[in-house]
């Protein structure tokens, strides 16, 4: 049997026809581009009108382009500035009135779909589905709102790109959702103080009342409560009656509660529900703790599961009430 004849590899490379050569060689990196914002044509001067503009249009050249969508990337844009640009999204709706908001955000998800039909393989209704959720629902986001997030999860729960496994889930979160909106007033209970006597949210006469759903010993509920007793002249409006704290506890360890109740400033209403009914899910959506509501002076509510910083700006904003 005749030996096989060896063919150094480099001229191997020269023989081969120049198509293959290129087949060989390692596939060029996909190129990622910058977040791309909309460019707000000049007949707009006012800037109530600029800003409305601009929000409407904040994603349409987004959606225009093209690129990867991957573990890196969301068409051609790096994963983590898209979750940026979502939260600064968040950000700006959240200064405009309710309704205004979650129509942008109705506009947003339909853009988000449209943009999946374009593509059926893309996996763009995917991944900001989980960006969005994650920044808005999370209960650990510093952005989350559930009003905001009311239309996109009304939205998943319908779509045709929704995953079957996942629309159950998605039709519990808009229930959970549409509970105790912003501008609705917040739904009355009873609670019990450490002497066992029984009083109710609505009775609390105050121009502003935080509702303020703690557990004994929470480090993150301790770190509100420094923020708030850090609030300059926070004591004062509390006496003067402009401002009321409600904390009340809504689990079933009642003896480590008693425990820890002398640890709350005196000033503020400390209780327990001796019902059970917030942690029933029927009127509130407490889905971690803790949780903060800040009420108006006819209970209506102001902000819901907000972040503590945004309830000290809020405070900080009306010193002088």
């Amino acid at each position: 049997m005749k030996g096989r004849v060896l063919i150094p590899l480099m001229l191997l490379a020269a023989l081969l026809p120049a198509g293959c050569r290129r087949a060989a060689q390692a596939p060029a990196a996909p190129r990622l581009r910058a977040f791309p914002y909309p460019e707000i044509p000049a007949v707009y001067v006012d800037a109530a009108e600029r800003q409305d503009w601009f929000l409407d249009h904040f994603w349409d050249p987004f959606f225009a382009g093209d690129g990867p969508c991957d573990t890196g990337a969301v068409l051609g844009v790096p994963y983590h500035e898209v979750e940026m640009q979502v939260a600064s999204y968040a950000g700006l709706l959240q200064q405009l009135p309710l309704p205004d908001a979650q129509r942008k955000m109705q506009h947003f998800f339909a853009q988000v779909e449209q943009r999946q039909a374009a593509d059926t393989a893309s996996r763009v209704f995917l991944q900001m589905e989980e960006i969005v959720s994650r920044y808005l629902y999370d209960p650990n986001s510093p952005v989350r709102d559930e009003d905001l997030y009311l239309p996109y999860v009304e939205g998943l729960a319908r779509s045709r790109f929704t995953r079957e496994e996942a629309r159950p889930g998605y039709a519990y979160q808009r229930r959970m959702c549409a509970l105790a909106p912003v501008g609705s007033v917040a739904p009355d209970f009873r609670f019990t103080d450490a002497r066992g006597r029984s009083r109710r949210l609505h009775d609390v006469r105050a121009r502003a009342t935080l509702l303020f759903f703690s557990n004994p010993g929470c480090h993150a509920c301790k770190e509100i409560i420094d923020a708030l007793q850090a609030v300059p002249g926070i004591e004062g409006r509390i006496r003067r009656g402009a401002f009321a704290v409600v904390n009340v506890y809504i689990d079933e360890d009642l003896a480590a509660w008693r425990a820890y109740e002398p640890n709350y400033p005196r000033s503020w209403l400390c209780g327990y529900d001796p019902d059970g009914l917030v942690r029933s899910d029927r009127i509130y959506n407490v889905r971690a703790i803790p949780s903060l509501y800040l009420l108006d002076a006819d209970k209506r509510i102001l902000m819901k599961d907000a972040p503590v910083e945004r309830v000290v700006s809020w405070l900080q904003n009306r010193q002088n009430q």
